[in-house]
């Protein structure tokens, strides 16, 4: 699995309300940034960031009661998940922009060329890049980055997540990039790759399952409960992820599993609201403050 980890990119302000996706696919910080020369997102720094996005993975290995365990682990990754995918929100409601206008300045054509080369959409004109992404760049339901979490980093206390922050199993395939596996086979090259934070790990795992042809049948999926108003769910994505492990279709029913067993699928209702919200990060701001209350980290 190949992923690089995406530059920060969020509206500052409050996300498109009922513009997008039939009306439910469509934050706010508090500091000072230059007005843009162009009516786009801001493109913030690492620093323009929520301060608990970058937080470090907690330890789960000191839960001894499963479910106070799991409740720890989803409650820490959740809001994550959400920032990251209201980004990507944030960028699909500037496409929307982009596409009204009769032509484009030269940052607004550097944006589009920018997230197409980044999502592999290939295009001579702006309107085919700008097709191109609307149909491969959208959310990725938590209920799904959850499970898969959980699966691939052992609850977030495999060596990987730990020492990587990679809680999906990313390869990488540059020399000193990540972790050698233990049991890499003999001939192979790739590593797991090594993150800043569980949080670029989850960015970089939307961009490959948003961008990489393995997981094109996820994306219809996808496209097919928009067509129809519906919210993307977990289970229905599922189906996608036949080539994500070598077990195959094994593999699609365990997440599944997961997702009904944990009832994550609360999680994608989460995420409806917060994208119909005008405020979203003071939303997640208030379920990370309640985190801590309970988990103190």
């Amino acid at each position: 699995m190949e992923l690089r980890s995406v530059p920060a990119l969020i509206l500052v302000a409050v996300l498109v309300i009922g513009g997008l996706a039939a009306g439910f696919i469509a934050s706010q910080f508090e500091f000072e940034r230059p007005t843009p020369k162009v009516s786009e997102p801001k493109l913030l720094d690492a620093d323009a960031i929520p301060g608990w996005a970058t937080a470090p993975l907690p330890d789960f290995t000191q839960y001894s009661v499963v479910s106070d365990k799991k409740d720890a682990f989803f409650g820490y990754l959740f809001p994550r998940i959400a920032l990251a995918n209201l980004r990507i929100q944030a960028a699909r409601a500037y496409l929307k922009e982009l596409r009204g206008k009769a032509e484009l300045s030269d940052e607004e054509q550097e944006w589009l060329t920018t997230r197409a080369t980044r999502l592999r959409v290939k295009g001579d004109k702006p309107e085919d890049l700008i097709s191109g992404l609307e149909r491969r760049m959208n959310i990725i339901p938590p209920s799904l980055v959850l499970a898969q979490a959980a699966n691939e980093s052992a609850w977030g206390t495999s060596r990987f997540a730990t020492q990587g922050n990679n809680l999906f199993g990313q390869w990488c395939f540059s020399p000193g990039c990540g972790l050698v596996p233990n049991s890499r086979p003999a001939g192979m090259t790739h590593e797991v790759e090594v993150f800043d934070s569980p949080y670029r790990s989850i960015r970089a795992y939307l961009t490959n399952l948003n961008r990489h042809n393995a997981y094109q049948q996820l994306r219809e999926r996808r496209r097919a409960l928009l067509n129809d108003n519906e919210f993307p769910d977990g289970i229905s994505l599922a189906g996608g992820l036949q080539s994500y492990s070598e077990r195959g279709q094994a593999y699609v029913e365990e997440i599944r599993s997961m997702i009904r067993a944990n009832n994550l699928s609360d999680y994608d209702q989460r995420q409806q609201e917060l994208v119909g919200a005008q405020t979203p990060l003071e939303k997640l701001d208030a379920f990370i403050s309640d985190y801590r209350e309970r988990f103190g980290n």
